[in-house]
């Protein structure tokens, strides 16, 4: 890979974990859907409190090609958290602050969808609200970005060509 350092750090909040991302985002968006609200639910009512939903109930996220998307320092301090034993989704915590740090799938999704919080005042701009149809608040910002009630089409279709540029690429390193 060309790029030696990543393009963009997350941290936890007492610096013990650090992930790595390089390249752009494939997206950026705030989603609302109802398992994420139960997260940043379930998040905010643990013992360290660390919220993960913005004001509007939304939790934001910078999503990734998984190959271009690796724990740095700390993945012994990551912890997954399951809303259900079944689900094949994992949201990462640091165990050392309970700071949320990644979002990755078990069943071979080409993308992990990193916690915007984490990667602090470097993070860019939310291009997107998603699953609004789901959205508890009714506060709505009017602030330009757009809202769609499910997952629209163009941010699919960048999900999608993601898929096959990760085939024939290497991964920059280990995610738990």
């Amino acid at each position: 890979m060309a790029e030696q350092h990543p393009t963009h750090l997350a941290h936890c909040r007492c610096g013990a974990v650090e992930v790595g991302a390089w390249g752009a985002p494939i997206v950026v968006s705030a989603c609302y859907c109802n398992d994420c609200q139960e997260a940043a639910r379930r998040l905010a009512g643990s013992a360290d409190g660390t919220p993960a939903a913005s004001a509007d109930g939304g939790t934001e996220f910078m999503v990734f090609r998984r190959d271009r998307i690796a724990c740095t320092r700390g993945a012994e301090r990551l912890r997954a958290m399951r809303l259900t034993d079944a689900s094949k989704t994992r949201r990462m915590i640091a165990g050392c602050c309970g700071a949320p740090m990644y979002l990755a799938f078990d069943d071979g999704r080409p993308w992990v969808s990193a916690f915007r919080a984490s990667f602090r005042a470097a993070a860019p701009t939310v291009a997107m609200r998603i699953c609004t149809r789901f959205r508890r608040s009714e506060d709505r910002a009017d602030d330009g970005v757009p809202d769609h009630p499910g997952y629209p089409p163009a941010m699919m279709l960048r999900i999608l060509a993601a898929w096959p540029r990760m085939l024939f690429s290497r991964p920059v390193g280990p995610l738990p």
